[in-house]
Order: structure tokens, then sequence, then C-alpha cells
């Protein structure tokens, strides 16, 4: 069996006009929402063989945040790839992971996330900002993942705790 988070980088800062999209950092917003979803992970358990990261800076932030937490931070990975990708490439960034790891982190970008996610369990939902998905799959080997042998145990996202949790916008 294999698993994998799906986790999209937490709410980035267009206030530079003069970055790149791929050099945007996270705001202040992304700055709480990071380590709250690394608490709310940690309570379930949840841990992770490897972690891949875009290279994106607000995606390596958020990966950075969360490994922390977790105590994973000598096993992120950063794959220029993964930003800006396509369903199809991101597929090929999962069926290459090494058959050793079981459970993987993947942190990205919408809109390839959220069309990796629907080819996965057939449920377009919009990932929001630090939002994480994890998918389970029944095979052994990562290069067999496919919609006819993954489930979605969950979805979580910072609003969701909105209602409990004070979030400053």
């Amino acid at each position: 069996m294999k698993k994998l988070y799906i986790i999209r980088h937490a709410k980035s800062d267009w206030d530079d006009s003069g970055l790149s999209d791929f050099e945007r950092p996270l705001n202040k917003r992304g700055e709480k929402d990071a380590p709250f979803m690394a608490k709310k992970l940690k309570e379930k358990g949840v841990s992770a063989d490897i972690i891949i990261s875009s290279a994106a800076l607000r995606a390596k932030a958020t990966a950075k945040i969360i490994a922390k937490e977790l105590g994973l931070s000598k096993k992120i990975v950063y794959d220029e790839n993964i930003y800006e990708a396509s369903s199809n490439t991101l597929y090929e960034v999962i069926k290459n992971i090494d058959n050793k790891y079981n459970t993987v982190m993947l942190f990205g970008h919408n809109p390839g996330l959220n069309m990796f996610i629907d080819s996965l369990v057939n449920v377009y939902d919009n990932i929001p900002t630090c939002g994480v998905v994890e998918i389970e799959f029944e095979c052994i080997k990562w290069s067999e993942i496919s919609i006819f042998n993954s489930k979605l145990i969950s979805f979580d996202y910072p609003k969701k705790y909105k209602q409990f949790v004070h979030f400053k916008e």
C-alpha cells in the first residue's frame, strides 16, 4: 500500500511586483496557516518517508514549515518539474518515486494539483492554499497508481477551522 499527501502551498504574497511568480514568498496568512496545518497533521500522527516539493519559494517555505513540525526536515527533495506542472507531469513525478518509500508528501500548485487529484479520486474540488489531500493506493509500486486503486482518505484545509480559530486575512 502507498499513501500520498498532496499539499498546496500556503497563501503567497503579491505585494512586490518586481518578484517573479516563482520567487513569491508566503504572506502573513500563509505564515500562520502552514504551522497550523502542520500541527493538525502532527495531531493525526502523520509522517512521511520523503517530501517532494516544487522549487518555487512559497512551496519550499510551506514544505519546510510542515517538515520541521513533523520532524522531517532532512527528507525534503525539491523538484522544479512540479512548478506549473500539468496532471501528467505530476503523474510522472509520482510514478518515478523509489518504491522503498511508502508514504510521500507532495507540495505544489494549482491548477495542476486539482487536475491530478481529480484524475485519481474523481472528485473535482478546489484545493485551497495550504490544503492537504490524503490518498491511499492499493498497490506496491508508485508506477501502478491509478483511479482504479486509489481512495480519498481525507481533505483538510485551514479555513475549515475558521469558525474555531481566528484567522486574520
